[in-house]
């Protein structure tokens, strides 16, 4: 409970300071007194990212567009490193209107709306066509009308880190190779059903505990987007990457309806395109990203592997056959439509 607490008084000063900052901003620190800049609307985004990824890049991509479509009008001050609460505290504040705009992965998203839970499936997407199409389309309704209905927050944009692979200290090019192999992921059950139908062994642990745990020998493996191999330091003591693309995140952003409620009705469009022009901007920057961090990995002695993949989707399948996976007709229904719409090349 006292940590509880001392988490809560962080939380709270950190708001605090960037409120402070965000009035001497907005007032120019007392120098001018021009109306345009006494009208100008703030907001604080929050973000657990730092400024090296492309979330960053995004929400920044974002909060320029808004700017710019908005003549200046709204500003929006994305907050790194989750200065302002972890994903779940962030979403929490946003809902009870202490924050303006927050951002989490989809599956912490499940705590309030569990339908949510169909995106965690492995194996839903084939590719990014299919995973931005179900957002911009039927799939996203769903998710902006339960998100409004169940959290009082309006989603603003899907920012997001993509398929994600497997990183291993021995090499995995066939779904035999990971017989034994203890793997790190979420504490999400359908990514670990996963791993168990390829035969690991997962586990889950907080995500500050990974490194350490690769290096004393408690796990073998870990899994997430590739540039992330690069920027935390996995390739040290990982120097394998397995194409295994079995799962796909998305991080969608929220405001809150008090702040919302801020955003003069002439202004709502060009406030919802501006961020609409940040969001898809970064799903270039964590291609790009992810390029150069291939790059990056191979100079580091890192290898990479190719994988059927098909045997991994089938055996994932009746894997989740097996433990009678169903989830919400309408959600579902939606998935289906958006794969029917986006069939893969050669379908």
């Amino acid at each position: 409970m006292a940590r509880q607490r001392a988490g809560k008084i962080k939380q709270v000063i950190a708001l605090m300071l960037v409120s402070i900052l965000l009035v001497f901003s907005a007032t120019g620190c007392g120098k001018t007194s021009s109306a345009k800049k006494e009208e100008q609307i703030v907001f604080r985004m929050a973000i657990v990212d730092g400024e090296a990824s492309p979330i960053y890049k995004g929400a920044k991509k974002m909060a320029d567009e808004v700017l710019k479509k908005t003549n200046g009008r709204i500003k929006i001050v994305v907050v790194t490193g989750g200065a302002l609460g972890d994903e779940r505290g962030s979403v929490e504040l946003c809902s009870q209107g202490d924050l303006d705009i927050a951002s989490a992965a989809n599956s912490v998203l499940t705590n309030w709306i569990p339908e949510m839970n169909i995106l965690d499936q492995a194996y839903l997407w084939e590719n990014e066509e299919q995973a931005h199409a179900a957002v911009d389309g039927p799939l996203g309704d769903l998710i902006e009308k339960a998100a409004y209905d169940k959290l009082n927050v309006h989603v603003i944009g899907y920012l997001e880190s993509g398929f994600r692979d497997t990183f291993s200290k021995k090499p995995i090019k066939t779904m035999s190779d990971f017989k034994g192999i203890k793997i790190r992921t979420m504490q999400n059950q359908y990514h670990m059903a996963a791993f168990q139908s390829f035969g690991a062994m997962p586990t889950a642990m907080a995500y500050n505990e990974v490194f350490t745990a690769l290096q004393q020998g408690t796990i073998d493996a870990c899994e997430n987007a590739v540039s992330n191999c690069l920027s935390n330091g996995y390739y040290e003591v990982t120097k394998n990457v397995t194409y295994s693309h079995h799962a796909f995140t998305y991080v969608p952003v929220m405001i809150s309806d008090k702040a919302w409620k801020k955003i003069p009705k002439d202004l709502q469009d060009e406030f919802m395109e501006g961020c609409k022009e940040g969001y898809v901007a970064e799903r270039q920057y964590l291609k790009e990203e992810n390029d150069k961090a291939v790059t990056e990995l191979k100079k580091k002695g890192v290898k990479f592997w190719n994988i059927d993949m098909d045997q991994l989707r089938k055996a994932y399948k009746q894997e989740a056959k097996e433990k009678n996976f169903t989830f919400d007709p309408k959600w579902q229904a939606a998935v289906d439509q958006t794969i029917k719409e986006h069939p893969t090349k050669g379908e």
